[in-house]
């Protein structure tokens, strides 16, 4: 298999297998999004959110309001620019999360646990810094 070969059975599987993860949420997607962002990164403003995911504004703000309406996030006015507003993880989001998270980890987990062997799992954990070191290039690009 050459390299383009290589990258797009890659792409074919990691893509199926977060679809597949994700399926299981209880979030809607671009909310969790949303805060795993704020969870990572801080507080932020809408636009850059909708920068880093590839989305539209309207997107991000859409769960944003959702998000705002739970109490997962709130917002205050931006330091340098009032017009805008400056997102924050609310300890309950932060909770929300950590529930969406922890049941990720648990269905990925278990299915780990039952389909591959030992050598499996040790060459699975192998790959995940390869995988690391791809999405940074990507990322510099």
């Amino acid at each position: 298999m050459d390299d383009n070969e290589l990258a797009e059975e890659l792409r074919l599987v990691v893509g199926r297998l977060v679809r597949v993860v994700r399926a299981g949420d209880i979030m809607a997607p671009g909310e969790a999004a949303v805060l795993g962002y704020l969870d990572r990164s801080g507080p932020q403003i809408a636009t850059d959110i909708a920068q880093q995911r590839g989305v539209s504004h309207q997107a991000v703000a859409k769960a944003v309001k959702r998000l705002l309406n739970s109490g997962f996030v709130r917002a205050e006015a931006h330091p340098s620019d009032g017009r805008k507003l400056l997102l924050h993880l609310t300890s309950t989001g932060r909770s929300r999360l950590a529930e969406e998270r922890q049941r990720r980890e648990d269905w990925l987990g278990a299915a780990i646990h039952q389909v591959l062997t030992s050598s499996e799992r040790e060459a699975l954990a192998a790959a995940i810094p390869l995988f690391s070191r791809l999405t940074a290039h990507l990322l510099a690009k």
